[in-house]
């Protein structure tokens, strides 16, 4: 009887762990968890020379569906920036939706990457996808990750083989009003 309590015991372990979810469901629940949420940020990198430095940074998780979740991120009065997050055959694409106050495309926009597998439940990394590489050719050793921690969010930005790195962070612990919807996304 203590080898067949064992081995149910055992089997029940196993079943648990194979029901679990990938990383990438799990951070993706996650960050649903905030839609319609705005919160504010601060760069992390800060530069002399950095346009984002010294104004109110807010992110707006503003939309999420199954397939994806648009979070606007406002630089001072500039609401030109929008990431998406799309996930496609079980996993997590980035992209940068650019738009002039108008509402039009920018030239350079929808430039990204893909997850390359699923990643853990507190990070997700996005290399530049060819896309990106034929739009912005000095991109295309970017590196973008997202990092999702309890009381934080955070966006990443490295390209591999030079000093540019960029990071701001968003206090999720405080929300904070949101300054409108993303140009273009009315």
């Amino acid at each position: 009887m203590k080898k067949v309590l064992t081995l149910i015991f055992v089997l029940s372990s196993f079943c648990s762990i194979a029901q679990e979810k990938p990383g990438n469901q799990e951070f993706w629940d996650s960050l649903k968890k905030h839609c319609g949420k705005s919160y504010a940020g601060e760069i992390m990198t800060p530069s002399e020379n950095d346009p984002f430095t010294g104004k109110t940074l807010i992110m707006h998780v503003v939309d999420c569906g199954d397939d994806f979740i648009h979070i606007p991120f406002f630089v001072g009065d500039d609401k030109s920036r929008t990431w998406v997050l799309t996930m496609e055959n079980g996993l997590i694409k980035l992209k940068h939706d650019h738009r002039h106050e108008d509402g039009s495309e920018d030239e350079v926009t929808q430039y990204g990457g893909i997850a390359s597998n699923t990643g853990m439940s507190k990070i997700q990394f996005f290399p530049a996808d060819q896309e990106t590489t034929d739009l912005i050719p000095y991109a295309a050793n970017n590196v973008w990750w997202i990092t999702l921690e309890e009381d934080s969010f955070s966006y990443n930005l490295r390209r591999i083989g030079s000093d540019r790195y960029f990071s701001v962070k968003f206090d999720l612990s405080k929300e904070v009003e949101s300054p409108g919807p993303a140009w273009g996304w009315e």
